[in-house]
C-alpha cells in the first residue's frame, strides 16, 4: 500500500520542497496550502488528518513575521504553538507521526558558539516564545515527535513567495544601485530548503525522533552571507557593513543563532552541504527556474 503524508504548509519555500522530495521516493502527497487550509481552525486540521489515514504529516506552516509579532503575538501564537497542538492532537487520534519544524530563534544568542540541542533555551520575542511553545505542544501530546530545528532557511520556493528569502532581497537591492547596508554582528547558519527535505526523509527512514538540528554548515554573519550571494552571482553592488546599533528592529533577534548538526551527523543521515555550496545550488537552480518561466 502506497505510504501518505500530509504537508501543512506546502506552498512555502520547505513545502514545496517537502512535497517534491516525497512524490519522489513515491509517498502519496497531500499538499496544504494556506489557501487549502488554515492550521489555527482545530476543527479543520482533526478533519484533513482524519480523513487522510496518512502515516506521516509533515508540520512546515508558520508565522514568520518576527517583528510584526511583536505587535500581533496572539496571531503568532495561534499559528505557531495552538496549531501544532492541534496538529499533535490530531496525529495522536490517527496514530500518524509527527515532524514538526522549529527555529534557532529559541535560543538567545549569548553561547557565541553554535547551539547543540541540549543548551538551553531562552526566546527573546513573540515569535520565538510562539515557536518554542510548539516544540513543546508537540512533545506533550506525541511520545515519538520529531521536532527539527532549523534557521534562515531558502530555497528556491522564495522566487515565487511574497516575502520571499534573503538572497531574493540582496539580489534585488543589487539592482537600485544603491549602498548596502547588512548586519555584521550577528551570526546564523542559513539552511537550503531542498537539503533539508532529502534529509527529513532519511529521518523518517531511520525512525528518528526527539529534537534535532539541522542547520546550514556552519555559521556565518549576515554581512558575509551577503557578500557570498553577490561574489557567486557575478555582481559588486556597494555592500557596507553595519552592526546592531544601527539597524534596530522591533523583535529582538539573537546575535549567534547557528546551531550544530553534530547529533543528527551521528544518526548517519548525511551532511548538510556547506553553506557556499548551498548558495551556489541555489543560484543555479534560480538560472534553471527563470530560463524556464521565460521560455
Amino acid at each position: 500500500m502506497q505510504r501518505k503524508v500530509i504537508v501543512f504548509g506546502g506552498g512555502g519555500q520547505l513545502g514545496i520542497e517537502l512535497c517534491r522530495e516525497f512524490e519522489r521516493a513515491g509517498w502519496e502527497v497531500l499538499k496544504f496550502d494556506r489557501q487549502a487550509l488554515d492550521v489555527t481552525d482545530a476543527a479543520m486540521v482533526e478533519d484533513a488528518v482524519a480523513r487522510s489515514e496518512a502515516q506521516l504529516v509533515l508540520n512546515s506552516a508558520a508565522y514568520n513575521q518576527v517583528d510584526i509579532a511583536e505587535k500581533e503575538p496572539a496571531a503568532a501564537f495561534q499559528a505557531n504553538a495552538l496549531a501544532v497542538r492541534s496538529i499533535a492532537m490530531a496525529c495522536r487520534q490517527s496514530g500518524a507521526r509527527l515532524v514538526h519544524y522549529s527555529t534557532d530563534y529559541v535560543f538567545d544568542g549569548t553561547k557565541g558558539t553554535s547551539y547543540v540541542e541540549t543548551d538551553p533555551t531562552h526566546p527573546l520575542g513573540a515569535y520565538a516564545v510562539s515557536k518554542l511553545a510548539g516544540e513543546l505542544y508537540a512533545q506533550a501530546y506525541l511520545d515519538d515527535a520529531l521536532v527539527i530545528r532549523t534557521s534562515g532557511v531558502f530555497g528556491p520556493g522564495g522566487m515565487f513567495t511574497p516575502r520571499g528569502n534573503f538572497v531574493e532581497v540582496m539580489l534585488r537591492m543589487a539592482k537600485n544601485n544603491q549602498p548596502i547596508r547588512v548586519v555584521q554582528d550577528h551570526f546564523a547558519s542559513p539552511t537550503y530548503a531542498p537539503a533539508m527535505a532529502v534529509r527529513t526523509l532519511e529521518m523518517i527512514e531511520k525512525k528518528l525522533h526527539g529534537v534535532y538540528h539541522m542547520g546550514g554548515g556552519e555559521p556565518v554573519s549576515w554581512y558575509d552571507y551577503a557578500r557570498t550571494i553577490f561574489e557567486l552571482a557575478g555582481l559588486s553592488p556597494s555592500l557596507q557593513p553595519t552592526d546592531e546599533r544601527e539597524y534596530r528592529t522591533a523583535a529582538r533577534r539573537p546575535k549567534y543563532s547557528a546551531l550544530s548538526n553534530q547529533k543528527l551527523d551521528a544518526t548517519g543521515v548525511q551532511p548538510m552541504p556547506s553553506f557556499r555550496d548551498a548558495v551556489a545550488a541555489y543560484l543555479d537552480a534560480r538560472k534553471f527556474a527563470t530560463a524556464h518561466r521565460s521560455a
